[in-house]
Order: C-alpha cells, then sequence, then structure tokens
C-alpha cells in the first residue's frame, strides 16, 4: 500500500475522485469547494469586528473549509517527511526554456534561484513571490474565487462566471509566462 501512495497517480483515477468532491459536497452538506475564501475566514476569525466587512459567522460560513485548508498543508508535511520529496523530472525542453531565461533547474521541486530567502533580496525574486503572491490573492478575491473553486465547483456547475473567470486565469498566465516573465528575469 505504502508503494502505492508514494506514487503519482495516473489522471483517470485523480480526475475522477476529484470531480467526486463537488456532487458529495452538494449532496451531503449543500456546501461549496474552494481553497481561497479561506484567507477572508482567517481574517474574519482573527481581525473580524463589528462594521469591518469581516463580521460575520466564520464558523458557520467556512469552519469545514478551514479544516480541509489546514489538512492540505498538514498532509503535505506528513507527505515531505514520510516521501522526501527526491529528484524532479522535468523535460529537456522546460529545463532549455529555463535556462534561457536565467533559471537554473537543479532537480527540486521549486528553482532556488527564484523560491528561496537569499532569492527573495533579488528584484526578479522579490517580484516572482512577493507581487505575484499579492496579484494571485488580488486576482482570486476580484474573480471571486480562486482556480480550484471556479475550475472545480463553479464548471461543475455550469457557472458562466466561473468560465469568464477560468479563460482569464489561464490567459493571464499565458501573458505571464510569455511576456511577463522574460522581462521580469531581465531585471
Amino acid at each position: 500500500m505504502a508503494e502505492v501512495l508514494s506514487q503519482p497517480w495516473p489522471w483517470w483515477v485523480c480526475g475522477p475522485l476529484l470531480g467526486l468532491i463537488v456532487p458529495l459536497l452538494l449532496v451531503l452538506s449543500n456546501k461549496e469547494f474552494g481553497i481561497s475564501a479561506n484567507l477572508r475566514h482567517l481574517c474574519a476569525m482573527i481581525f473580524g469586528r463589528r462594521g469591518s466587512g469581516l463580521d460575520y459567522d466564520w464558523k458557520q460560513a467556512g469552519g469545514w473549509n478551514l479544516i480541509f485548508f489546514l489538512g492540505i498543508a498538514v498532509g503535505g508535511v506528513v507527505a515531505n517527511a514520510v516521501h522526501a520529496i527526491g529528484p524532479v523530472q522535468i523535460s529537456p525542453h522546460t529545463t532549455s526554456d529555463l535556462a534561457r531565461l536565467g533559471i537554473e533547474h537543479s532537480n527540486l521541486l521549486m528553482p532556488a534561484s527564484i523560491f528561496s530567502w537569499s532569492a527573495l533580496g533579488t528584484l526578479p525574486g522579490f517580484v516572482a513571490v512577493v507581487i505575484g503572491g499579492f496579484l494571485v490573492g488580488f486576482g482570486s478575491r476580484w474573480a471571486g474565487g480562486c482556480t480550484s473553486g471556479h475550475g472545480i465547483f463553479g464548471m461543475a456547475n455550469l457557472e458562466v462566471p466561473s468560465l469568464v473567470a477560468l479563460v482569464g486565469f489561464f490567459a493571464g498566465g499565458v501573458v505571464a509566462t510569455f511576456v511577463l516573465w522574460p522581462l521580469i528575469m531581465r531585471l
């Protein structure tokens, strides 16, 4: 069993399992799925006060989702402790594209030249992590949810706003990858 759990699962297993989340949440508990709403729930839990916009019953609205979010974080830590992340294999084409941008791929999950404490002091590292993180958070709030909420829950409910949001997410990703990222790496 440990060998099965330590290997990547094929799409034809993970896809249907992920797809079952939406009907199970709706039928069993009338709950919505998404991750970015947890940031609002955490802020309401910590900073909520009358008239602040965070004055709502976060336990009722998202207490279960905070537990789900915590489970993701704890699961990631446990999985890393039990099955240390070994070398990550990426395609030679991606490796050469990264090299052209000045990013060395060292078989780690994330390139240390961008995602490390020392890289945070560089302009490209700061832009990628701090500014990029802010824009992801701002964008998911502005779009009314993140890619998991819109892509899994919204699309399963055939919601047009989720389709519009996903088109925007993917278009933004393409522009960031092929236009903005090369400019950022030249800074």
